[in-house]
């Protein structure tokens, strides 16, 4: 027995240091832990067909796209990352990351279907509704480099109520329309949260324009932008104006009738007159100088 008790303390202590040192936001720890690991019985029941399975896979992703760029930061590599972590559990491989040239910062990622991973859990096909590729785009995020470029994309958003003028969004644009060259238009989906939301629903309507129609899953996408507060503020005070104007119906035969006598008045005073005169309705008398009696200075009459 007490033998056994140095032997205790070092399993304590290993559970102690492994408690320590584990990342809060890997997936075992921060993942959702009811969303299974594609397997053979994917292949008889998909859970790919489930919408809120979908959903979340894709927002699991989008959150890979976070630890990408904080992997990045914090030096990490494939093997002591986080990021690979939240698409392999659903049999999925990192294919591309669209970079910002401006940084160097990570604002996305294309993910591909995973083959040899699903060999793993022998099954040999692709689950029916499982996308064959996915760009997911991360929003802002307030840390390292990349806070300069995320918060000028966000206040290019606020101002001009559009993204097309960024790097990142002909980088998005690229990257899905590669991703749907290679796997056609109904194998893609793209997705993004808070900024990455916006990119996404901008990037996926100009390729709906080109006939090009994939499907899209946002979060939290920014809808409040100083020119869309102001389009609103203005049709917001006309329908207001055009309530007030029905409750008051006699405001324009008013209005108009002042006009008609305004009109009216102008138009009796005749051309030359000064607007402060009033118009006589009989000429003036004249005094004639003969009936008018002259008087001289110094004489008496």
């Amino acid at each position: 027995m007490a033998g056994a008790v140095p032997s205790q303390k070092k399993a304590g202590e290993a559970m102690a240091t492994t408690t320590t040192t584990t990342n809060p936001f890997e997936f075992q720890v921060y993942g959702p832990r009811h969303l299974s690991s594609p397997s053979w019985w994917d292949l008889l029941r998909s859970s790919w067909k489930d919408p809120n399975y979908r959903r979340m896979v894709v927002a699991c992703f989008i959150q890979g796209v976070y630890l990408l760029e904080l992997d990045r930061q914090d030096k990490r590599d494939e093997r002591t990352g986080l990021a690979p972590q939240w698409w392999r559990h659903f049999m999925y491989r990192l294919a591309e990351t669209p970079v910002d040239e401006r940084d160097g910062s990570i604002y996305g990622a294309v993910l591909e279907w995973d083959r040899q991973a699903l060999l793993v859990g022998y099954a040999p096909f692709r689950p029916a509704g499982a996308p064959a590729a996915v760009v997911a785009l991360r929003g802002t995020l307030l840390s390292g480099a990349t806070l300069r470029r995320d918060v000028a994309d966000d206040l290019r958003f606020l101002a001009g109520d559009s993204l097309k003028g960024s790097v990142r969004f002909a980088g998005a644009m690229a990257a899905l329309r590669a991703a749907a060259r290679r796997h056609g238009a109904r194998g893609v989906c793209v997705g993004g949260h808070s900024l990455g939301a916006g990119f996404a629903l901008q990037v996926g309507k100009a390729l709906a324009k080109e006939g090009v129609l994939v499907e899209c899953h946002v979060f939290n996408p920014p809808s409040v932008s100083l020119a869309t507060s102001l389009r609103g503020f203005t049709e917001m005070a006309g329908e207001v104006w055009g309530r007030v104007r029905a409750w008051l119906p006699y405001l324009g035969s008013a209005a108009a009738a002042r006009r008609r006598r305004r009109r009216r008045r102008w138009s009796a005073r005749g051309p030359g007159r000064p607007s402060g005169c009033r118009t006589c309705t009989s000429p003036p008398t004249t005094t004639s100088a003969a009936a008018t009696p002259t008087r001289r200075p110094g004489r008496r009459p």
